[in-house]
């Protein structure tokens, strides 16, 4: 209790953002204006968006407020005592840091999986195909930092198709490699496909046999000492359910 009595109010509000910042306005059957916070992958927005405005539906008064970002960063900030009801990481790694930590209540269950694709804008001429193409001299490659999830799972995709690929930067979220390909900052970057298709026609996703070799698994958790525990079951039980596991497939990811 005392380490999350000392985190930082101004973390939250810098951070998170509101899929539902309507006023409750006392309707009947509201719950007080009640905020369920979920700290989520930033490859999860769209999805996660989607089911926080259902279950915001389904539940009068309350509120999800999201923070998308890279899984390490999420897991630091719940380590350092952020107050959350709601954890999803894009890794195993990335979950056993907070749940080692203590700050897992319950065993995190996993729900789906994602794999990489190669990322290019989409009015390409042909100048990557293949994954072997990220290694042409003078192409410049965009990848995940290497303790984000995507960026772990780049290496390990790139070294088992054998290929040295020297990027020109590395971002701390998918979301910042698939901005700066679809802006032309870039000739290519490792995204996850998921990203490829919510980017809408802005970037080409080119799929290659080595991503089966870097799955990422996801899990998610209810965080330790969660303001609103009951909330955080439920909405953990809707993602775990049939309409999440819709939503996810929808948007492109694979059952576990």
């Amino acid at each position: 209790m005392f380490k999350r009595a000392l985190a930082v109010v101004s973390l939250l509000v810098a951070a998170v953002s509101g899929c539902g910042d309507v006023d409750d306005g006392g309707s009947p059957g509201a719950r007080g204006g009640e905020a369920l916070t979920v700290f989520a992958a930033a490859s999860l927005t769209e999805v996660f968006t989607g089911l926080g405005e259902e279950f915001e539906a389904a539940h009068p008064g309350v509120r999800v407020r999201f923070n998308f970002a890279g899984s390490s960063t999420l897991a630091q900030q719940i380590t350092q005592g952020a107050p959350v009801d709601v954890f999803a990481a894009a890794s195993p790694a990335t979950m056993a840091t907070v749940a080692g930590a203590g700050d897992a209540a319950g065993q995190p269950r996993v729900f789906t999986r994602n794999r990489l694709v190669i990322a290019v804008p989409k009015d390409d001429l042909g100048a990557v195909e293949s994954v072997g193409d990220l290694s042409k001299s003078g192409l410049k490659v965009i990848l995940c930092a290497v303790q984000v999830p995507c960026g772990a799972a780049a290496e390990k995709a790139l070294g088992a198709a054998g290929v040295k690929v020297e990027p020109v930067s590395r971002e701390q979220d998918v979301k910042a490699v698939l901005t700066k390909v679809g802006i032309g900052e870039a000739d290519a970057g490792l995204v996850y496909r998921t990203d490829a298709k919510a980017a809408g026609g802005r970037v080409r996703g080119i799929e290659f046999p080595e991503s089966a070799r870097a799955l990422n698994d996801y899990s998610i958790v209810e965080v330790a000492e969660a303001p609103h525990s009951a909330l955080a079951k439920e909405f953990i039980e809707l993602v775990l359910g049939a309409q999440g596991r819709a939503a996810l497939t929808r948007a492109g990811f694979e059952a576990p």
